[in-house]
């Protein structure tokens, strides 16, 4: 049953991305839509966003790097592990839940790190790269792009957010689990 999942995802992987693309340059000529230029004006927007979120992401970054070398991870990993021995989830799978939400580069560096550490086919390696995938940088979008475009309220984001972390995180480890543990 596993193998047969495993088969399917894998095929699904390798055809997702170029089918994605072809699904968009076909529906952009159907609808006649000029795709370069539109490419093109993207870009463009893309780069001006970029440049007025660079003082938000070095901002970030900062406060994540001194969380990270200020031993504040690891405190809270072992103030957590009650709750993630509960659930299932290996204590070194727990850098990573905690830095998914904070940082997109700094959850790689956890996974990358956890990877080398663990083997990628590990049930420890599947389930942070399950995570990587599952999760979002919430606390990066509401400093970055909420601060760039001054939204100071930000009403309900940050509670739905962190809801959809803990969702993501919990439904990797069940899934992991339930399929390669």
């Amino acid at each position: 049953m596993s193998d047969i999942i495993i088969n399917i995802v894998s095929t699904i992987s390798v055809v997702a991305i170029p089918g994605l693309i072809l699904f968009i340059v076909v529906y952009g000529v159907i609808k006649k839509v000029k795709i370069y230029e539109a490419f093109v004006e993207g870009a463009k927007e893309g780069f001006n966003v970029g440049v007025r979120i660079i003082p938000y992401l070095v901002a970030m970054l900062v406060a994540i790097g001194i969380f990270r070398a200020g031993g504040a991870m690891e405190l809270l990993a072992k103030l957590i592990s009650p709750l993630t021995n509960f659930i299932n989830m290996p204590a070194e799978a727990l850098p990573m839940a905690i830095m998914r939400p904070l940082s997109g580069s700094g959850a790689l560096g956890v996974m990358a790190e956890t990877i080398k550490a663990n083997g990628p086919d590990s049930l420890i390696g599947r389930m942070v790269a399950v995570m990587m995938g599952s999760g979002e940088t919430t606390f990066y979008v509401l400093a970055v792009y909420f601060g760039s475009v001054s939204i100071t309220k930000t009403r309900q984001a940050v509670p739905a957010g962190i809801i959809a972390d803990i969702v993501g995180i919990l439904m990797s480890v069940w899934i992991v689990n339930l399929i390669f543990g």
